[in-house]
């Protein structure tokens, strides 16, 4: 008998260790929903020891965060110059969310810019890093912002708190800003942010070459205090959404709709009253039945942010498209139809530029 207890006790201690680490991440998950703010704090506190103690390591790969000239437009006299277009990702996006929009935008004239940046950290310090590399956009034409989810918060935040902050004067020079375009901006938050860990391994399988790979990668672009800052009721959303936004700036939301009542329930709705008769209970019916179809899909919304989280005061009413959160500008696979957000982005482009 000693000796079976002697042989089984390893195994035993073993099996301790995947039960030990199960309860320390029950335990801190449980703490964490309590204590946003403290949870902000701490990996805020981590991210800054971390560049201190391995300044090389969690140094940014060259050429990838900033801002990156796609393409580049000399106007030649023969049409009026046009806005300067800038795009903004959101979290943890792998970089080829805009490879359907800028060769439109590029056959339609516009000059295009995109900015990139460690998408993992506090959605404030991303503003802060694109209101530090704005005086390096040509100021010879003002620019127009397009963001993409989490990017439209940061666009927000940098004309509200750098360029044309409220009663002040701003606290950046350069280029205007001409207008801005958000699409699918969770201006309310979304709770898909929880699930921000599958975000950051999609992120990083999905990089190419020019993106540098160690066991930092993912802690280089910050320790997650981002998925903090779009959590609905979030310190960071109440204090940008306290913020008037300038009457000067127009802005345009889009949104997407990932369901529609699918042809067959149509019919049935519309021949409900025909089956139960004269009588008013039918119409009831039908009109119960839609109504619950369609709050499903505003609660849904675009599968990540529900339609209710796009607006924000000061801002008009999205417009909707039937489409996924990245399918609204992204196609799935290249044989897919234009994403169905890019045609009136364009339109938008084209009013604002006068043409």
């Amino acid at each position: 008998m000693n000796v079976k207890s002697v042989r089984f006790r390893p195994r035993s201690a073993l099996l301790l260790i995947p039960i030990a680490l199960l309860f320390a991440v029950a335990v801190w998950t449980w703490w964490a929903e309590g204590h946003p703010r403290e949870e902000r704090r701490l990996r805020v506190l981590v991210h800054d020891r971390l560049d201190a103690w391995f300044p090389q390591a969690m140094a940014p790969v060259d050429g990838w965060h900033g801002l990156i000239p796609r393409i580049q437009v000399v106007p030649d006299g023969s049409e009026p110059v046009l806005p300067r277009i800038l795009l903004v990702h959101g979290l943890d996006e792998p970089g080829d969310i805009w490879d359907d929009l800028i060769p439109v935008l590029g056959s339609a004239g516009f000059e295009v810019w995109e900015f990139r940046y460690p998408n993992d950290q506090g959605v404030d310090r991303s503003t802060d890093l694109l209101a530090a590399h704005w005086p390096e956009l040509p100021s010879d034409r003002p620019v127009v912002l397009i963001g993409h989810s989490m990017g439209g918060l940061i666009i927000r935040d940098f004309v509200t708190r750098w360029r044309n902050p409220a009663g002040i004067s701003a606290r950046v020079e350069g280029a205007a800003v001409h207008g801005v375009i958000l699409v699918g901006t969770p201006n309310q938050g979304s709770e898909w942010a929880r699930l921000r860990i599958w975000l950051e391994l999609r992120d990083h399988l999905a990089a190419g070459p020019e993106r540098r790979f160690s066991l930092f990668a993912g802690l280089r672009d910050g320790t997650g205090e981002a998925k903090i800052d779009l959590r609905p009721g979030s310190a960071f959303l109440e204090d940008l959404n306290a913020r008037p936004w300038p009457e000067s700036v127009p802005i345009r939301l889009i949104g997407g709709l990932l369901t529609e009542p699918p042809e067959s329930m149509v019919a049935s709705l519309e021949a409900i009253p025909a089956e139960l008769g004269s009588s008013d209970f039918g119409p009831d019916v039908a009109a119960t039945l839609e109504g619950w179809w369609s709050s499903l899909g505003e609660g849904l919304g675009d599968g990540v942010v529900p339609l209710a989280s796009l607006r924000f005061p000061g801002a008009p009413p999205p417009i909707l498209v039937h489409a996924s959160h990245r399918g609204m500008i992204a196609r799935l696979f290249p044989s897919d139809p234009e994403p169905e957000a890019i045609p009136h982005i364009v339109a938008i482009l084209e009013e604002w530029s006068g043409r």
